[in-house]
């Protein structure tokens, strides 16, 4: 049977390029994202291999009513994720806050709480989007101490997937070009590099668990 996995944040940079790099290696893709109209645009591009489904991060029943629309779930790549307009603590704003932490932090716990009866089923596989910024301070990044959490969480919730079988990654990029950033980057890292390290974890052989994947741009 044809391998399947759920992406969040599958409507654009990293997720999308995950998602077709998914397809052409022969998985099925379960596409999660708020905009639906971007989600069918990359399903098109994929073809067969592609169910699109709408959905909040940051709400329990959206990600628990995607999931149940797939026949299985052997991975799952919680990738959705948002940075902040105004760096620092003391010229932060709380509202920002707010957002970028339910999606960050809370989108990533609700989504493996919905998936993880299913990947317990396959003994399945899941992916973390972590950062470069995950793994060193920088000054007054609350994005980046949102980070930290995830590296944390995914260390820790491999030890509870390894209780029966499953696997858990956190793929750590340094700086990305994609929507994220005002202007283009094209001499630092592509969606396509990550969607690479992503699919390295989750290609290998059963016996062996990527941990974590750290990848930094050259230049």
């Amino acid at each position: 049977m044809t391998k399947t996995i759920f992406i969040t944040g599958a409507s654009s940079g990293i997720g999308a390029a995950t998602a077709k790099a998914a397809a052409a290696a022969g998985w099925h893709v379960g596409l999660f994202a708020r905009s639906e109209d971007k989600l069918k645009k990359i399903a098109d591009q994929i073809g067969d291999n592609a169910t699109v489904l709408p959905g909040d991060v940051t709400k329990m029943d959206d990600l628990t009513r995607a999931l149940d629309q797939l026949e299985q779930v052997d991975a799952v790549f919680a990738n959705a994720g948002k940075g902040l307009n105004t760096a620092g603590s003391e010229e932060g704003d709380p509202d920002e806050w707010h957002e970028m932490i339910h999606i960050n932090i809370m989108g990533v716990l609700y989504t493996a709480k919905a998936a993880l009866p299913r990947l317990r089923q396959t003994k399945g596989h899941m992916v973390l989007t972590g950062s470069a910024a995950g793994r060193r301070h920088i000054k007054g990044s609350i994005y980046g101490a949102s980070k930290w959490f995830i590296h944390g969480y995914a260390g820790n919730l491999a030890e509870e997937m390894a209780e029966w079988g499953g696997r858990c990654t956190v793929v750590a990029p340094g700086m990305v070009d994609t929507a994220f950033f005002d202007e283009a980057k094209p001499d630092k890292l592509q969606p396509e590099d990550v969607a690479d390290a992503v699919m390295l974890a989750i290609d290998a052989d059963p016996r062996c668990a990527v941990r974590e994947v750290f990848l930094m741009p050259t230049q």
